[in-house]
């Protein structure tokens, strides 16, 4: 197992993630990207892995979510790659269940879907919930497919599907990239329900409406002309 650990100014939860990671009782690697936090993150991360094999931590410029992402995928070497938030939105003990399909040798790919039902989920953000049923049915009708959730940010891989996408997204477009050029290439997707913490703007909250237009290009750009 590969953990790929974007985080950005998440200082008040990235030993926590890296806590609750390191606890699961899987054989892995963990790649934090510090992409450029201002608030001691990256400091956290480097004290946390002192001591600790198996665990890379990678310092760069803030450019964003999808940048970061990039730069911890060369780094991993576990046969299945888990892209893991660092803001406690996203249970890792959730986790074992999530990448279960791939070890059975059944998907190249799965989703923890929040949008299924199922698993605990926070009530809150209308908007933000019509916003994401939107880009998923959006993807249904590009890509014919039948994902509840394409926004979800617990996505898991067979490590080499996910080496082998050319990414460029450097922000909040990665989300809709990955989705976009795995569903394009017919690749095994599965979806699974997770639980879901989200966070108000005013707790860290930073994918903003502006991402959802943003995801909107993504989509069709890549079905279009990618």
């Amino acid at each position: 197992m590969s953990f790929l650990v974007p985080a950005y100014n998440e200082s008040a939860t990235i030993e926590a993630v890296l806590d609750a990671v390191w606890a699961l009782d899987l054989d892995k690697q963990i790649v934090v990207v510090n992409d450029g936090s201002t608030d001691g993150t990256g400091q956290l991360a480097d004290r946390w892995s002192e001591g600790r094999e198996g665990v890379v931590i990678v310092h760069q410029a803030n450019r964003g979510k999808g940048a970061a992402v990039r730069a911890a995928i060369p780094h991993a070497d576990g046969e299945i790659s888990v892209i893991q938030d660092a803001d406690l939105e996203y249970d890792p003990a959730d986790v074992p269940a999530l990448i279960e399909p791939i070890e059975r040798g059944l998907a190249d790919v799965v989703y923890g879907s929040r949008l299924s039902g199922g698993r605990p989920q926070r009530a809150y953000l209308f908007w933000h919930l019509l916003g994401n049923r939107f880009l998923s049915l959006l993807t249904n009708v590009l890509y014919n497919t039948t994902l509840s959730d394409m926004e979800t940010g617990y996505k898991a891989f067979r490590t080499e599907v996910l080496s082998s996408l050319d990414l460029r997204q450097d922000d909040f477009g990665i989300e809709p990239e990955i989705t976009a050029k795995l569903c394009k290439r017919k690749l095994r997707m599965y979806e699974l329900p997770i639980a879901y913490y989200g966070r108000t703007y005013a707790e860290g909250k930073k994918i903003t409406w502006r991402d959802g237009f943003k995801a909107i290009r993504v989509l069709i750009g890549v079905r279009l002309f990618d």
